[in-house]
């Protein structure tokens, strides 16, 4: 079994309330719903969600905005032993998915 660490982002700003979590998972019914259940039993909110096909589709990227919280790192840890989680990377709140996201629904 590997070890996975998720990534601390270098340009993380301790006055944002939030962080981004991406995740590389495996695509196939029932993902979103082992990761948003795992959340939900830890009462931890997501602001937002976004997920994707990459590559051919047998995995996607899902990224959540979520409340930065002293048990994020652990919820983190929880993520990556999820079978299908084959990913978690953190970065600031200001990551440009949901900037552009956020200036889309804004222009619309």
């Amino acid at each position: 079994m590997s070890t996975r660490t998720p990534e601390t982002p270098a340009s993380a700003s301790p006055s944002s309330p939030y962080t981004v979590l991406e995740m590389t998972v495996r695509n196939h019914p029932g993902v979103m719903s082992h990761i948003c259940g795992l959340f939900a039993r830890r009462a931890f909110n997501m602001d937002a969600i976004l997920c994707m096909p990459i590559g051919e589709g047998s995995t996607s990227r899902i990224w959540l905005r979520v409340r930065e919280d002293r048990r994020l790192e652990q919820l983190i840890r929880q993520t990556l032993k999820l079978v299908d989680v084959l990913d978690v990377r953190r970065h600031d709140a200001e990551h440009e998915v949901f900037l552009r996201l956020e200036q889309f629904f804004t222009n619309v």
